[in-house]
């Protein structure tokens, strides 16, 4: 388990990959943002994009997904107040193979919870190429080593 004391301000965090597929983009916006660009790849050809692309919010759940998987956010994180400045930089596409780099940027501990600490990171989406297709600051509230059991 992490706890706030395991996180130094500076320390980076990278993840395993996991690939893309058409499928999963088209299965992903049929359900939650259904564009064309994300659901057809017809269509998606004479969109901006020039093909076929995953959703933002696709992105944020494959950060999510790959975040819990390789343990950059374990038990130890009980929950997240929300994100800042969440970016979508480059388009995901079918064939893309996608890791998080997290990286602590800053800790506190709860003025009104002694068991119980905030730590903000930056964490990015890169694809195969080393390119960031997506950023945000993520916010986790953390438990201290010595909690009582909530």
């Amino acid at each position: 388990m992490i706890y706030f004391e395991d996180l130094e301000i500076g320390a980076t965090k990278i993840t395993g990959s996991r690939p893309v597929s058409a499928e999963e983009i088209i299965e992903f916006a049929r359900q939650f943002d259904p564009q064309p660009f994300h659901l057809d790849p017809v269509a998606a050809e004479q969109s901006v994009f020039g093909g076929l692309v995953a959703s933002g919010f696709h992105t944020a759940a494959m950060m999510m997904s790959l975040s819990v998987s390789h343990g950059v956010v374990d038990r130890g994180f009980l929950f997240s107040p929300g994100f800042d400045d969440m970016r979508w930089l480059k388009p995901v596409r079918p064939g893309d193979s996608l890791h998080v780099k997290s990286t602590c940027l800053e800790k506190s501990p709860s003025r009104s919870r002694p068991d119980i600490g905030s730590v903000r990171f930056r964490t990015e989406v890169l694809n195969q190429h080393g390119d960031v297709v997506m950023s945000v600051i993520n916010i986790g509230i953390i438990k201290l080593r010595n909690s009582k059991p909530l």
